[in-house]
């Protein structure tokens, strides 16, 4: 993996994208507010290197997809690397089967393996910067990743537990254009100071609608142990990267419609959306 991620270290936490650069620090972000630091001149630029973090179905995939997009950095989903092995034929594809639907977690060693695979691949295609999702999971992934490369902000996803579950739920595929969908409708009341949360399903159109599935993994049992797992190995991962100063936690409002903008504006790039939308 080491002969994959090349990057020069620097003393600093400091990135930039185009003529912005940014200072990450720790921070727990409920609510619209700058996250990085101001603006600052760097005598070299990389594309963002970047890790989501966050409970199966929480909306790492969405989301780092989506700045994915925007920032033109490739987005690299562990999930989706286990389920492409997960597809293909061989040993270890029955090996993960068993994992996946028994709820555990997959082995550091496999996931390591999938990854460097992925990154070589880019890196021969000219890839720079990379947005993670779900990649590190424990703390020996955190440093074996720390070893090779720099890690310039860490941004923990949260949702409350029962919305996690119903999301997880309500995930359907269509099996034919493999696009995802979700049927759950969110409607969590606010109590004891917490606010409420609203989310509305993510209908498939017409043609989809009969051609739905459910993953295998996707049961109340099954979800419930991924949680209890995740919550379990994340708290030392979560407190690495906050004492390195580099983790932004970030509660998720709602929705896509209420989210994004508010993540955006956390991360300081609303603006950069906005000038995007007008060149186009």
């Amino acid at each position: 993996m080491a002969r994959v991620l090349r990057v020069a270290r620097s003393s600093s936490s400091l990135f930039s994208f185009g003529s912005r650069s940014y200072s990450a620090e720790a921070s727990h972000v409920s609510s619209p507010s700058p996250f990085l630091g101001a603006r600052r001149d760097v005598t070299k630029e990389r594309n963002v290197q970047w890790v989501f973090l966050g409970c199966p179905g929480v909306g790492k995939g969405t989301y780092a997809s989506r700045l994915s997009s925007l920032l033109g950095v490739p987005h690299i989903a562990t999930g989706d690397l286990v389920r492409d092995a997960l597809a293909s034929s061989g040993p270890l594809s029955q090996q993960l089967s068993e994992i996946v639907n028994q709820g555990k977690l997959v082995s550091d060693e496999i996931i390591v393996n999938l990854l460097s695979n992925r990154l070589e691949a880019g890196e021969a295609k000219g890839e720079s910067g990379f947005i993670l999702d779900g990649f590190p999971r424990t703390m020996g992934q955190a440093e074996i990743l720390g070893d090779v490369t720099d890690i310039d902000l860490v941004v923990n996803l949260k949702l409350p537990e029962e919305v996690l579950v119903d999301k997880c739920l309500g995930r359907r595929t269509c099996n034919q254009c493999g696009k995802g969908f979700n049927i759950a409708h969110i409607n969590l009341k606010g109590e004891n100071g917490k606010p409420a949360i609203s989310m509305d399903p993510l209908l498939p159109p017409p043609q989809c609608m009969s051609k739905l599935v459910t993953r295998a993994d996707d049961t109340e049992e099954v979800v419930k142990a991924r949680l209890r797992i995740y919550n379990e190995t994340s708290q030392p991962l979560e407190e690495y990267y906050r004492s390195k100063g580099k983790l932004m936690e970030f509660d998720l409002p709602g929705g896509i419609p209420e989210s994004w903008p508010r993540l955006l504006e956390a991360l300081r790039l609303d603006d950069y959306e906005e000038k995007q939308s007008a060149a186009a």
